[in-house]
């Protein structure tokens, strides 16, 4: 019998993250809490000064640039806590309390984008030539005045922050209950051990050559969350409900819109990507009757999805043999790129293991003033959690980079642009494996597992995103988002995209309630969209060299200084085109030709 999951108790230090390093202690964290807290009433006295006088406008700049650097920090601290164990309820209150800080600051500094956005051209001119130094927050300002039409009065705007706090709750509730309360049952493994089911475990199990232990548990997850469908589905139309509205009181065209506009993304962006991936769902449906042929089956069902197709080929990677075999991979990216990653895994940047009530999956996450930013995985010893490890350090050496270079206002970068960072750093993994095995049946393997990068990063997340938007669309036409509605409509959406070949199980129509990313309106588009600027760019690093490195890091380097579609445009992709996404489709076309 193996059915248990160590405590956060039993975790080696050298496996855990050092959070210390924001604070060194909890005390320390509750003293900046309650400086923090005094800080609030500190920027009354600004009200009504900010477009009378440039220097009182510098002056509160630097001074919300500072005070927004401790929140930040503290919010980070918390949360990576309350994530190393959801049990522990000191955490759960500290995170909230930090939840409740942020919306307070948000509340106290309502009256600030209503009174910017009173400011023209010509003020800021005549602000510029008494204040030179005012012209560090030029882009701030211009982004501010570029959302004139969306910000509202200070009383509404004040309003909406106090609100935020019961905003979030479809997606904390969630979020608990799938990290925390959500208990999957035991299946048998391929040996006939008890073993408990996990979010981390699943993955692993669905990889297995013993098609009964897929299917148990593809069956035990699902038949876990159809338990809770009715409850999830209430969180998940709550969810849409509250960015519906958000988006009506700010007078957006739509709930998209209002996404896409934080960071300046045309809405063509998002609807070229899913026209795109629908003309060419037919490379996808050859892939399913590939993998259907080659794993000779009869009906190729969604639990048959993630199994290699190459049966002679096991390898266990352990995290240090995943950590050298990524440190070569990234070679391509230069000494000093090498250097820092170096440093990740040597000075506490990554925690590593699973251990009861950890948040499951993985991430980066940074705060600006923080030493260096954080990885959290759940590592299992196997080639997707090697990727794994080399996609979140993607992320982290983007944090780093735009930390490193870039003030505070412009220090961090959006999601758009987050992805590709990460995804850069998988295909050179990829491209380095495949150079460097002797081994056919190791290549076809990798090339197996490289098409499934195409079919669950580009088609899936695509999916998702339309399966996303039409749920908006539903609700802002009066659809009730029942249970019934959402698996009715996500079970025509996966049928739609894996074609004749797969016998679509009915289970999988619960899939949309076990996806965190949906609780972040139209973020997952944005794993689609990297990939595709991903194979691009790590095509042109490899091809061309230093050059391409040199641009590549300045697009690391840029934080939030220009538009995420311009600073794609300085490594050297242009994501307002379909172009990069039609050549990333050709490109799994053609692995589809090679490996048959």
């Amino acid at each position: 019998m193996n059915d248990s999951i160590i405590s956060r108790d039993q975790v080696k230090p050298e496996d855990k993250w050092k959070l210390e390093d924001i604070y060194a202690t909890d005390e320390a964290f509750k003293e900046s809490y309650a400086h923090c807290e005094k800080l609030i009433t500190s920027f009354t006295p600004y009200e009504n000064t900010l477009t009378q006088d440039p220097h009182a406008l510098f002056a509160f700049l630097k001074a919300q640039d500072n005070f927004w650097e401790e929140v930040n920090k503290l919010y980070v601290y918390a949360h990576m806590r309350l994530h190393e164990d959801g049990n522990k309820s000191f955490y759960q209150d500290l995170s909230q309390r930090t939840e409740t800080l942020s919306i307070k600051a948000s509340s106290a500094l309502a009256f600030v984008n209503p009174e910017l956005s009173k400011l023209t051209d010509a003020i800021l001119k005549v602000f510029y030539e008494e204040v030179p130094e005012l012209k560090h927050y030029e882009r701030y300002l211009n982004e501010v005045l570029r959302q004139k039409a969306h910000i509202l009065d200070p009383a509404t705007e004040a309003l909406l922050a106090e609100v935020g706090d019961i905003a979030g709750t479809a997606q904390n509730t969630f979020a608990m209950l799938n990290n925390v309360d959500i208990k999957f049952p035991s299946i048998e493994n391929e040996k006939g051990e008890t073993v408990r089911l996990t979010h981390a475990t699943y993955i692993p199990f669905m990889e297995s050559n013993n098609r009964k232990v897929r299917e148990s548990a593809f069956n035990a997850l699902y038949g876990t969350y159809s338990s809770f469908k009715n409850t999830i589905s209430t969180l998940f139309a709550g969810n849409i409900k509250q960015y519906g509205l958000f988006s009506n009181v700010r007078h957006f065209e739509s709930p998209l819109h209002m996404a896409l506009s934080e960071n300046n993304i045309p809405v063509a962006v998002y609807h070229n990507l899913i026209d795109t991936v629908n003309k060419n769902l037919e490379h996808l449906h050859r892939y399913m009757g590939l993998r259907k042929n080659v794993l000779g089956l009869e009906e190729l069902h969604m639990y048959d999805l993630f199994v290699p197709m190459v049966k002679d080929y096991t390898k266990q990677i352990s995290f240090d043999e995943a950590k050298e075999i990524v440190l070569k991979a990234l070679a391509p990216l230069g000494e000093d790129y090498i250097n820092v990653v170096k440093s990740a895994f040597n000075e506490g940047w990554i925690d590593k293991y699973e251990n009861e009530g950890k948040r499951s999956g993985a991430y980066s996450w940074g705060t600006y003033g923080a030493p260096h930013p954080y990885i959290l995985l759940n590592h299992t010893s196997n080639i997707n959690s090697m990727f794994t490890l080399a996609h979140e350090m993607g992320h982290a050496m983007h944090t780093y980079y735009s930390h490193k270079n870039q003030p505070h206002v412009y220090g961090d970068y959006c999601i758009f642009v987050a992805e590709v960072a990460s995804t850069v750093n998988e295909a050179l993994l990829m491209q380095y494996l495949l150079k460097e095995t002797t081994d056919p049946v190791e290549k076809q393997y990798l090339m197996n597992y490289f098409m499934d990068q195409f079919k669950s990063t580009l088609y899936r997340q695509t999916m998702f995103a339309e399966f996303e938007l039409d749920m908006h669309l539903a609700y802002q036409k009066g659809e009730t988002l029942t249970a019934e509605y959402l698996c009715d409509h996500y079970y025509a959406l996966v049928k739609k995209y894996h074609g004749p070949s797969v016998t679509v199980d009915e289970a999988i129509a619960l899939e949309w309630s076990r996806i965190p990313h949906f609780y972040t309106p139209f973020y997952v588009y944005q794993y689609a969209t990297g990939y595709s600027a991903a194979i691009a760019l790590s095509t042109r690093i490899l091809n061309e060299g230093q050059s391409a490195v040199d641009d590549y890091i300045r697009f690391l380097s840029g934080g939030s200084s220009k538009d995420p579609i311009d600073l794609l445009k300085i490594a050297g992709v242009d994501m307002s085109s379909s172009v990069p996404i039609q050549s990333a489709l050709q490109v799994f076309a053609n692995l589809i030709k090679d490996f048959k």
